[in-house]
């Protein structure tokens, strides 16, 4: 079992003194990887490998550096290594993303695409986080995801954020255990990466941008 703490987040990053002036180069340095690490970051639904135990360690700890309402740190992870649980979610997706069940026609695309993402479980480590819905702060484990994400860029390897609802959401449950007042996010799959995906094409700069009001 991953024991995961804000001691072992400490201890593993790199702390630099901005007094030093001799460490002002290192600090720069430090800054340009943030930058590029959110853009490297993109999904990737191909493994050919888990993360390591002290990879999943740092990137537990990273999402659990993010910012919460009021500190709550509305947040639970579910590590899942069993290849029989992992199997049976990645079937769940399939069916929810085709809107289907398994055996009924569908569009040749739709197929295509719901067994993309059965087979994103395959080869990955898999982590379900939950939040308590009783705590009504459903926007922390949000930022601890994107921590977790760019996490999983400094360690070189890939992830991918998959949301589950309707039926789906109750068989999850039921699988892991969930207690009632536990509500399913999402499930976080990373490992090494085994596909390179295609160029993201971005809104053009500043398109998103208002000043004082939309118009």
């Amino acid at each position: 079992m991953i024991v995961c703490s804000n001691q072992f987040f400490m201890k593993e990053r790199r702390i630099i003194d901005e007094k030093d002036p001799e460490n002002q180069h290192k600090k720069e340095l430090i800054t340009m990887e943030l930058y590029q690490g959110i853009e490297q970051r993109r999904t990737i639904r191909k493994f050919q490998g888990p993360a390591t135990e002290t990879q999943l360690k740092r990137i537990l700890a990273a999402g659990t550096q993010a910012p919460s309402g009021m500190n709550k740190q509305n947040w639970e992870f579910v590590l899942v290594d069993d290849p029989g649980i992992i199997e049976q979610i990645g079937q769940i997706k399939y069916v929810h993303n085709r809107g289907k069940a398994a055996g009924e026609e569908v569009p040749e695309e739709v197929e295509k695409g719901a067994l993309k993402q059965r087979d994103s479980f395959k080869k990955a480590s898999l982590v379900m986080v939950y939040c308590n819905r009783e705590l009504a702060d459903s926007v922390g484990p949000w930022l601890c995801l994107g921590n977790m994400s760019l996490a999983a860029v400094a360690e070189g390897l890939g992830s991918r954020i998959a949301r589950f609802s309707g039926d789906a959401v109750g068989q999850i449950n039921a699988i892991l255990h969930a207690p009632q007042q536990m509500e399913l996010v999402a499930a976080f799959s990373v490992g090494i990466a085994a596909e390179e995906p295609a160029p993201r094409k971005l809104r053009p700069e500043g398109s998103w941008l208002h000043r004082n009001r939309f118009a």
